[in-house]
């Protein structure tokens, strides 16, 4: 039988980093995954500092990975998307991405969606992310999502966090 695709959709800071590596492991078994560098997908150089990389993301690097990604995948995908990347699978969601199932880890700018994709959604989120949606945003969206005690943003670099993420999807 055919396994069912799964995206990775990388961070802010893209490339291949170590992290990565414990979610591929977990999920293989279960999924055809391909993993996509976010910095690639919104064509935004990376050797430029992470305040100029955000800058650019929010100024036309977002649109350009949701419109790239949309025109790699035409099949149906699960997506695993961690920071800006669950934010860019959210919005390909919204425009027409065949999405089964988005799980999103430490996505902080989702807080500023008003819009919900037609598909299974489970958000993470550090206790301690400052920037993470309100209570009453999860509330208004009716959205399913876990704050995981005594962790920040980048939770999702954490090998014992990538099991408790990837139980989501097994």
């Amino acid at each position: 039988m055919k396994k069912p695709r799964l995206l990775l959709l990388s961070d802010l800071f893209g490339g291949n980093p170590e992290w990565i590596q414990n979610y591929i492991e977990i999920l293989a078994p279960k999924f055809q995954i391909q993993y996509y560098d976010v910095l690639k997908l919104a064509e935004i150089d990376s050797l430029i500092d992470e305040k100029e990389i955000h800058n650019q993301f929010l100024n036309g690097g977002i649109e350009n990975a949701v419109t790239n990604l949309l025109n790699s995948e035409k099949e149906n995908v699960a997506i695993l998307g961690f920071s800006i990347g669950g934010t860019i699978a959210w919005k390909a969601s919204l425009r027409g991405l065949k999405v089964t199932e988005l799980v999103a880890v430490s996505s902080t700018r989702l807080r500023f969606e008003t819009e919900m994709p037609n598909c299974k959604i489970k958000l993470y989120f550090g206790e301690k992310d400052l920037n993470a949606p309100n209570r009453n945003w999860f509330l208004d969206l009716k959205i399913s999502n876990q704050i995981i005690e005594n962790q920040e943003h980048l939770l999702y670099q954490e090998k014992e966090n990538a099991f408790l993420i990837c139980s989501g999807f097994l």
